[in-house]
């Protein structure tokens, strides 16, 4: 019954406080022009019905498909409708800004941990959906990988993306990271946001947003986008704005993508950085070896053994970072070695760049510097130092900044394939004539030799492990120099020419 479902809604609303006592009769009122609904038999409301988010969403957008409020019966459409809903529920950006700036004089921990648990509390982080990815951890020589596959991130449905094709070109938002995201209604081919909540925060006095990501690849993944749309740049500016955000939030890491195609991140129009409260495997690498750089001395320097080329800086001071990445940046640009394909520039095409990363390890700051080279060959059209074709099977798409510290990001549809390959695989059939799974026949041949005894008992420890294993060589292909005798000796070289 609709009516239970908005009394339930109010009722909720008023547990998690997102509304007050006297909000009550003014947000079920919303509720019930949204259903378009002209009464309410509160005489037949149960006082003491309690149901949990997921479910009282469900019967309130079943109710709204079967009356004709949403055109399909699809997530799509489903969520478009339900987050209409919850941003009746969710408090306005001014009373959101003003408590996190209150929790914020008390700790930065009190703030971010306020809204984190706003953003679940409100359905824009859908906890229930994120439950559904599938998460493991690989042991290996470089520290404990995550490995996910994401679930929670719903793909649109060829009859969305038919539809969308046909729907006038919008620039409002102009991407998915602008401010005028908070609040706007959705489409086909733009998500709503109205339960979106972007607090305003000053990074060297300059205006930025602080939100959470709907999908939490990680513990408390937040994002940090410039106020304009302005695109990504890595630069001295750079450096400084991730340390006076640390500064700010020391329980947090943050980093950037870079800024050029094939290593840079899915959206690079928008200036933007990623953060939260967790510890990758890359943070809690070691150094290697130490150097000493010229006129940097009291700098700590070393080469992170990590899959992919890390220098780490260490200092209390933080100013003193923000010098030494601005000279490694400026140096690595220009950097060319010919003798192990590293070329700064063909034509009028820049590939050099960096994948920064920021925190507070005690009372250091420490930066990660990532060095990225995005130029392609006739052989690796998709990029020398990207995942090679014979990975594909498993990850193609950029390797970003998560995928960088240590957390492969694997595409959906690997859930269906593995359960169709670990079947083949018991029952030893083939599957080079399937469709959807022959892209992986080569690997399985692979794994099957590897090893000879395969049960149902066995076999999804044996895959996770595989997996976790092409995330590796992932990483490999996206390391600008190799972790071979000739990829050190050159890796050093660099670090001499600074």
């Amino acid at each position: 019954m609709i009516y239970q479902s908005i009394y339930d809604l109010v009722e909720y609303g008023y547990s998690k406080g997102l509304i007050e006592s006297e909000d009550k009769i003014y947000i079920r009122n919303s509720l019930l022009e949204l259903f378009k609904l002209n009464d309410y038999p509160n005489d037949s409301i149960n006082k003491v019905s309690v149901t949990d988010l997921e479910t009282l969403l469900k019967n309130c957008l079943d109710y709204a498909y079967e009356n004709g409020l949403i055109q399909e019966n699809s997530v799509l459409y489903r969520d478009l409708f339900d987050t209409k809903i919850m941003g009746i529920l969710t408090p306005k950006p001014s009373a959101v800004s003003k408590k996190f700036k209150a929790e914020h004089q008390i700790s930065s921990y009190n703030a971010t941990n306020y809204l984190y648990n706003l953003c679940q509390d409100i359905d824009y982080i859908r906890v229930y959906r994120i439950k559904k990815d599938l998460k493991w951890v690989i042991d290996t020589e470089y520290g404990n990988l995550d490995i996910t596959i994401n679930l929670s991130k719903p793909e649109k449905d060829p009859k969305a993306i038919a539809t969308s094709k046909d729907m006038p070109q919008n620039g409002y938002p102009k991407c998915q990271l602008c401010l005028e995201n908070e609040g706007y209604s959705g489409r086909i081919n733009h998500p709503a946001r109205q339960n979106l909540r972007i607090v305003p925060i000053k990074l060297m006095g300059q205006d930025w947003g602080f939100q959470y990501s709907p999908y939490v690849y990680y513990n408390e993944h937040c994002i940090v986008l410039k106020s304009e749309h302005l695109p990504m740049k890595i630069d001295e500016n750079t450096f400084r704005l991730l340390l006076d955000f640390v500064m700010q939030f020391p329980h947090y890491f943050i980093g950037s993508n870079a800024d050029l195609p094939i290593v840079g991140g899915s959206i690079l129009s928008h200036n933007h950085f990623q953060g939260g409260n967790y510890d990758f495997a890359m943070a809690k690498a070691p150094i290697e070896n130490h150097y000493k750089i010229k006129n940097y001395e009291d700098v700590e320097v070393g080469i992170v053994k990590w899959p992919m080329s890390v220098i780490r800086i260490r200092h209390s001071e933080a100013e003193r970072l923000v010098e030494l990445s601005s000279h490694i940046l400026n140096i690595w640009k220009k950097y060319t070695d010919e003798n192990v394909y590293i070329y700064s520039k063909t034509s009028d095409e820049e590939h050099n760049t960096i994948t920064p990363i920021a925190r507070k390890n005690g009372d250091m700051f420490e930066v990660d510097l990532v060095l990225r080279n995005n130029i392609t060959t006739p052989e690796f059209p998709l990029g020398l130092y990207h995942p090679h074709d014979n990975l594909h099977h498993i990850k193609k798409e950029n390797i970003g900044l998560i995928e960088v510290m240590g957390l492969a990001v694997l595409p959906s549809r690997l859930n269906e394939e593995i359960q169709i390959i670990k079947s083949a695989i018991v029952n030893n059939e083939s599957i080079e004539k399937n469709e959807k799974v022959k892209k992986h026949a080569n690997w399985i041949k692979d794994v099957v030799f590897k090893y000879p005894s395969i049960s149902n008992e066995n076999i999804d420890k044996i895959l996770k492990h595989e997996i976790g294993l092409v995330f590796i060589k992932v990483l490999e292909d996206a390391g600008v120099y190799k972790r071979t005798d000739e990829g050190k000796k050159a890796f050093e070289r660099f670090i001499y020419s600074l």
